[in-house]
């Protein structure tokens, strides 16, 4: 994962070792040697992800921690304070100011890594509500004007997973302090029953459950639709920092080691439910304030008015973060003799189900819009040449492989779909919307010239195999066919 690491250290030999490590993992490293200059660089570089230092002269990493997470630019970018500090109640003070981590040295090399994967994940979904957000607030509409740190966390809705009655007992007093409302189970099939009942603001899992893996149970909760955005929290022994590490790989949110310092969980809830908060609030406003203005109101997709606006920020996005993204347009095959064939009411019905299939095939930050009549536009950003051919021929695939069923005449009827698709791999650097739609717009019709039914990309040319089931020449007499009833 391509991510912008900012690392702050008044010690040289420590921020070139930490660059070094980081760099032979592929990340971008930037460096600042004071607070000052790193609450500068964080405010003009935009980095996904700082590394903190806590004993610094002038302005300590505690106050450099609380000054980066009370600025409205950079509150939203997850930091790590790495310390030769170890007194549980330095990582409490870390963690009050608004860190999203304190890791004591010597750090695990492995640990380290994951939890700034982690993060950087984390930080992705943030960032792209919070373009969304600027996207709307160039429609005229308020934005979120308040951090993180300044989301309320009492009384949030807890799940525990812990069959040790007496540290679930310890758990309940002590999130008690914040009236949080507790559900202790002590099983993970009574906490997958309960996710799918209720709304939860964090789950916190033990990993040492005596009759089952704690690991399965956060792969369950993060692959669960209701559970996926909720925040989990780990808890392990020290000798579980290798399982630790792979559950930050499969999503879980933070952890924390036995025994429990009930004021560091208790300041780890509270961080993991500020951030739910934070988020939850910035895709509510959002989607309350452009449903109307913003959207196709027959799929309810972004129309192609946000896409000039939201496609330019991400652009721009682009330069700074150095990375690539890839745009894809895709156009409904024959469209014109569905409708003529079925009728326009069935006509609409393929537009939603088209989109449904779609969205259910991309990630939660990707970008689909309907750009008009039957044409589609889908942005994946930060992604790299095979996996985006993937993804187009994932959609291509899942568009074709099934018919759709809609109502024609009263009755349910099969009409078979498939799509044309072009697609543009872009790189950082100075490009405008009209030219990367101009782009796609010529591998759509290459497509559309090679028979329809298979993608075309820039500087790739051909990417489908040979597996098109659906001839262009025979589409309407299948339509044909199953609308009357004929052989």
């Amino acid at each position: 994962m391509a991510a912008r690491v900012l690392v702050i250290d008044d010690i040289l030999p420590n921020v070139k070792l930490l660059e070094a490590k980081l760099s032979s993992e592929y990340f971008d490293v930037i460096t600042a040697l004071s607070g000052a200059e790193g609450i500068q660089k964080a405010e003009t570089l935009s980095p996904d992800i700082i590394l903190l230092d806590v004993m610094m002269p002038n302005m300590d990493g505690f106050e450099t921690c609380h000054r980066l997470k009370s600025n409205l630019i950079t509150s939203h970018i997850p930091i790590v304070m790495v310390t030769a500090l170890t007194d549980a109640t330095d990582r409490v003070r870390g963690l009050e100011a608004g860190a999203d981590d304190f890791l004591s040295k010597p750090v695990n090399d492995v640990a380290l890594m994951a939890r700034v994967r982690s993060l950087v994940r984390l930080k992705m979904t943030v960032d792209e509500w919070r373009i969304r957000e600027n996207t709307a607030n160039q429609f005229g509409f308020t934005g979120n004007k308040s951090t993180i740190l300044s989301e309320h966390y009492e009384k949030a809705r807890v799940l525990t997973v812990e069959d040790k009655t007496f540290e679930s007992e310890k758990f309940i007093e002590t999130l008690k302090r914040d009236e949080d409302a507790v559900t202790a189970v002590r099983s993970g099939e009574q906490a997958i029953t309960l996710a799918q009942q209720n709304d939860f603001d964090i789950i916190i899992v033990s990993l040492n459950l005596a009759n089952e893996d704690g690991l399965r149970l956060c792969s369950q909760l993060r692959l669960n639709e209701r559970t996926r955005s909720v925040p989990i929290l780990v808890i392990g022994e020290e000798s579980d920092m290798k399982r630790i590490t792979t559950g930050l790989e499969i999503g879980a949110h933070d952890y924390i080691l036995r025994p429990v310092d009930r004021n560091e969980l208790l300041a780890r809830v509270r961080t993991q439910v500020r951030r739910k908060r934070y988020q939850d609030r910035l895709r509510t406003n959002y989607e309350i304030s452009l449903s109307m203005a913003l959207t196709d109101s027959l799929t309810s997709l972004y129309n192609r008015r946000y896409l000039m606006v939201h496609l330019e920020k991400l652009l721009r996005k682009n330069i700074e973060a150095k990375k690539t993204m890839c745009v894809l347009m895709l156009d409904i095959d024959h469209f014109k003799q569905i409708n003529d064939t079925y009728g326009h009411g069935a006509g609409d019905e393929v537009l939603k189900i088209f989109s449904e299939r779609i969205l259910m095939r991309l990630r939660s930050f990707d970008l689909v819009v309907r750009l008009g009549g039957e044409e589609f536009v889908v942005v994946l950003p930060d992604i790299s040449m095979n996996m985006a051919i993937h993804v187009a021929e994932r959609l291509r695939k899942g568009i074709y492989s099934s018919p759709f069923n809609v109502i024609v005449a009263d009755k349910q009827t099969d009409i078979n779909v498939s799509t044309s698709i072009g697609g543009s791999l872009i790189a950082a650097g100075e490009i405008k919307v009209d030219e990367v739609l101009q782009l796609i717009d010529e591998e759509l019709y290459k497509a559309k010239e090679d028979g329809r039914n298979c993608t075309y990309f820039t500087e790739q040319g051909l990417v489908t195999m040979p597996d098109r089931p659906i001839v262009a020449d025979s589409l309407e007499e299948e339509m044909i066919k199953e609308i009357t009833g004929s052989d």
